[in-house]
């Protein structure tokens, strides 16, 4: 397929920082294509405790918005769904493309920005984002290209960063502290381009009363809310959170959507 438009500032540097990036996400993609059950975010939370996909997708038409190496796609072709990926970079595209071919699960993976997909309405029954579009898209943006997508009836579920992990994060880029430091109310866009440590994208969040009040206005029902938590093994840092800090305030969030039948 073409290339769904890549238009908005921040699209095209995270687009950059993914390419830029892709060869540190290989392994992981390798570990998790490997995996007869999914385990979720930073924490590797089991599926057992999260549900985040149906058990059997069969004859179902599926999504995910931004997909990375592919690996969240493969997970729900396997359970019967017949998947689309979409992605803004390339380079990891090619890694899921690959992956794709030695796993021998049939796979559409398109390039393009989960903002403005290339795909009809009303195309497919479930959609989903692990660290995807959940983060790295503009959620006044994408929540909507999500519901266009879905028939009715139709599921989405993403996870992404806690409000939390936005108003503990200081802002050097180092990780979270026990403090309150960047203001809750008002947040959207964190540009994480210019910090000291860890440099990285543009990444986006809302106040939890934000996130209810722009599901209502797109027209979703919200059938659940988790934040997950690492198990009692975890230990150490994970990318911006330590175990510690993650047992004791959620940096994790799980929504679960669905678009009304009629």
């Amino acid at each position: 397929m073409d290339d769904a438009p890549f238009d908005a500032d921040h699209v095209a540097a995270n687009r950059e920082h993914w390419n830029a990036n892709a060869d540190d996400w290989v392994a992981s993609g390798e570990r998790n294509w490997a995996r007869a059950e999914p385990v979720w975010g930073i924490w590797g939370v089991p599926e057992s405790e999260l549900g985040m996909l149906p058990a059997d997708m069969t004859g179902m038409d599926a999504v995910e918005l931004g997909c990375g190496t592919g690996y969240v796609s493969a997970w729900m072709a396997r359970r019967g769904a017949t998947v689309t990926g979409i992605d803004a970079s390339e380079r990891q595209l090619a890694t899921a493309r690959r992956l794709a071919a030695e796993h021998r699960v049939p796979l559409t993976l398109v390039h393009g920005n989960a903002e403005a997909t290339p795909f009809a309405d009303a195309s497919f029954d479930f959609a989903v984002s692990e660290y995807g579009a959940a983060i790295w898209c503009d959620p006044q943006v994408w929540i909507r290209e999500a519901h266009r997508l879905l028939r009715p009836g139709g599921r989405l579920v993403f996870l992404g960063n806690h409000p939390l992990t936005t108003v503990c994060s200081p802002w050097d880029g180092s990780a979270m502290v026990r403090e309150l430091i960047r203001p809750y109310f008002g947040m959207h866009a964190t540009d994480w381009r210019e910090v000291e440590v860890d440099p990285g994208g543009v990444e986006f969040n809302l106040p939890i009363s934000d996130w209810f009040r722009l599901f209502r206005q797109v027209g979703f029902a919200v059938e659940d809310y988790l934040e997950p938590r690492p198990g009692d093994d975890a230990e150490g840092v994970a990318f911006y959170a330590s175990a510690d800090w993650a047992r004791n305030w959620p940096c994790e969030q799980v929504w679960k959507l669905r678009k009304p039948a009629g």
